[in-house]
């Protein structure tokens, strides 16, 4: 599962510093300073989540179980949060319209969420378990 983790990490960090090149040195002059902006955000929150994903891997205190789920709410989380906004960002340079799926970026956002959740209650139930 550790194998698995640190790959998406990898991809998704390094897609991250791609697209950040990208955004920085030929998106930039063809849409407008919002469009970039919204870009950056889902850059950001795809490599905050990609470091996410490295210590959930080098972790020993959450079980396999629960970094498998970890593992698909980020995957999933990142691909409709940061993938919805890269297309509605460059919406003006295609000539479909992004707009209709609009509605991805906060159920991406929700995955996203969950994952920390999801985090927080390992951690919460590791810390308890340890006190007594």
């Amino acid at each position: 599962m550790d194998r698995k983790i640190f790959l998406l990490a990898c991809v998704t960090g390094g897609l991250g510093v791609v697209l950040g090149a990208f955004a920085a040195h030929g998106l930039k002059p063809m849409v407008s300073i919002s469009a970039f902006e919204s870009f950056n955000t889902g850059i950001r929150y795809q490599m905050y989540h990609s470091f996410l994903l490295f210590f959930i891997g080098v972790s020993t205190h959450i079980k396999s179980g629960q970094k498998s789920i970890l593992l698909k709410l980020i995957l999933i989380g990142v691909l409709l949060f940061s993938g919805s906004i890269y297309l509605l960002a460059t919406n003006d340079l295609t000539p479909f319209n992004f707009k209709v799926i609009g509605f991805i970026t906060p159920v991406g956002g929700l995955f996203l969420i969950a994952s920390w959740f999801l985090l927080f209650v390992c951690f919460l139930r590791m810390f308890f378990q340890t006190s007594y």
